[in-house]
């Protein structure tokens, strides 16, 4: 399964790709499946600054597992506020705060792992209705199994 992973951090903290893949990189389960690319910014057909990038392969069950672990904890050590946003080859993209992180439980950490690695399920909606911590949008910004206008 190919990941793109997009960083979005306050204002002067650009570097937020680069040390993510640093870190993605220096866990030995990931070594050789993450890689820096960039991509549009818009949505396509729209002109917009390129938007830097990691692109993550993974196979479903503990590398996944893994990967989730790796970006919590670097979230959860970051000073400044970040967003990453994981989006499946599905269209499905799944965000996740440094606020959020800091609050996941193991368990919490765990399902969201189970997230990513499965297909969107139908009728969506938030990916974890109970307390919100992760949302899950589908290509068009709306949850999965909404309409669209």
């Amino acid at each position: 399964m190919r990941l793109v992973v997009t960083v979005r951090g306050e204002m002067g903290s650009d570097d937020g790709v680069a040390d993510l893949g640093t870190w993605l990189k220096d866990v030995p389960q990931l070594r050789g499946r993450v890689d820096r690319a960039e991509r549009d910014g818009g949505p396509p057909g729209t002109m917009g600054p390129a938007m830097d990038a990691l692109v993550a392969v993974l196979e479903p069950g503990g590398v996944a597992a893994v990967f989730v672990g790796a970006v919590v904890a670097w979230l959860q050590t970051r000073r400044s506020s970040y967003t990453i946003s994981v989006t499946r080859p599905d269209g499905t993209r799944i965000s996740l705060s440094s606020r959020q992180a800091r609050a996941l439980s193991p368990q919490d950490a765990a399902d969201l792992a189970e997230r990513l690695a499965r297909p969107p399920a139908d009728g969506g909606g938030r990916a974890d209705p109970q307390d919100g911590v992760v949302r899950e949008e589908s290509q068009d910004g709306n949850p999965p199994g909404s309409p669209t206008t």
